[in-house]
């Protein structure tokens, strides 16, 4: 097992019910009885959410603040950075799904900073981020994970660049989180849900044995339940146990208790995002897209774990690494989540020229769990993902 500092100071209220205990946890953090909601495309409109917060947020000044979009854009979020300034904001609550939830990561953080809050993201030297409005979360659709993190990621369109942030400063305070909500949310929200906490799982497991045997079974777990419930709470997403566990399996795969003590690797993401920037392609998706290439492309690197997962979670008796990829992929397709870039766009050719020469510019020469996959692999990956 792996040395680890493990932090997390995120509230989760979970269950039925639940909103009318939001004043008790704003006044946890703040005197102010001002406040700024913010909310992407206006679901909480029609799904009953957001007429549940305001009832409960009766007494206090709420500044509404929507159009957050389902990969948060920069110019947006500037706009409601500007907003916290001029109302002299103290304290934000994020009612939505991730996006929404990275996008107020953003605003508490960008609100608090003095230079340009886009060369953070671009990591330019002496350029970070270190302190951040108090927030909290009302999650409308479990994926990201992001109500129980500190990570958060960007979109910048007229760039066409998806950038990463985080600290220990962008914790929700508290979030809560009802499995009710599920049963508003598209097929599509729910399938693509599902994927990404698969995802978020898997790169934290999918690397090399490091001997943490309870984190390998925590991350079993999870991946094995979301198998399970997977296409039933797709058609049934009224089933308040499938529903509970679905938010929970997100939740837990990315708030922290996975990476403790073990080796993980975000490549996956790091190539799915530009296929995010490139094309507009739903995140989830993207992830399912370059999944099953990198896995092949490296999997002698990923042999052993992917053997185990094949053994464990997938019931194979004497399994090879593309069988389980294979498995992997089936899972996918019984969700309708289709898995090359070409299910997507017609304009595919020259993407794997493209995200290899961004790899280059960027300096991004040696990822993966060993620290071995180059720009090189990163094309075959992409290449062969099409």
């Amino acid at each position: 097992m792996l040395n680890f500092d493990y932090y997390n100071p995120t509230r989760i209220i979970f269950g039925k019910d639940i909103y009318k205990r939001l004043p008790e946890q704003i006044e946890l953090v703040t005197a102010s009885k001002k406040i700024l909601l913010t909310y992407g495309g206006g679901s909480i409109f029609k799904n009953g959410v957001y007429d549940e917060v305001i009832k409960a947020l009766e007494g206090f000044e709420v500044v509404l603040f929507g159009g957050i979009e389902p990969n948060p854009e920069y110019d947006t979020l500037m706009k409601a950075v500007e907003l916290v300034k001029k109302e002299n904001i103290s304290f934000v609550l994020a009612v939505g799904g991730g996006s929404v939830i990275d996008g107020t990561k953003f605003i508490v953080s960008a609100a608090k900073y003095e230079g340009n809050p886009w060369d953070v993201l671009l990591r330019k030297e002496g350029s970070v981020f270190t302190d951040a409005i108090p927030f909290g979360t009302v999650l409308t659709l479990p994926a990201t994970g992001s109500e129980m993190n500190s990570g958060a990621v960007i979109s910048n369109s007229p760039l066409k660049e998806k950038r990463t942030m985080g600290g220990s400063f962008a914790f929700p305070k508290f979030s809560f989180l009802d499995p009710k909500v599920i049963e508003s949310l598209p097929k599509r929200q729910i399938a693509n849900g599902i994927t990404d906490a698969f995802m978020h799982t898997l790169e934290q497991y999918l690397t090399y044995p490091t001997d943490n045997f309870l984190q390998e079974r925590i991350a079993e777990g999870i991946l094995s339940t979301l198998i399970e419930i997977g296409e039933k709470v797709i058609e049934n997403p009224k089933d308040h146990v499938l529903a509970s566990n679905l938010m929970w399996c997100a939740t837990m795969a990315l708030n922290g208790t996975l990476r403790a003590g073990v080796v993980y690797d975000w490549s996956t993401h790091m190539i799915a995002h530009e296929l995010t920037a490139l094309y507009g392609i739903d995140h989830a998706r993207t992830l399912a897209i370059i999944a099953p290439s990198l896995y092949r492309i490296k999997s002698a690197n990923k042999k052993e774990k992917l053997i185990q997962l094949g053994q464990r979670v997938f019931g194979l008796e004497t399994p090879t690494e593309e069988m389980v990829v294979q498995k992997i992929e089936s899972f996918f397709h019984a969700i309708n989540i289709a898995t090359r870039l070409s299910d997507y766009t017609e304009a595919y050719e020259g993407t794997a020229e493209e995200i290899k020469k961004r790899f280059e510019e960027r300096n991004w020469l040696a990822m993966g769990e060993r620290g071995d996959l180059t720009p090189d692999e990163v094309f075959e990956i992409v290449k062969m993902s099409y």
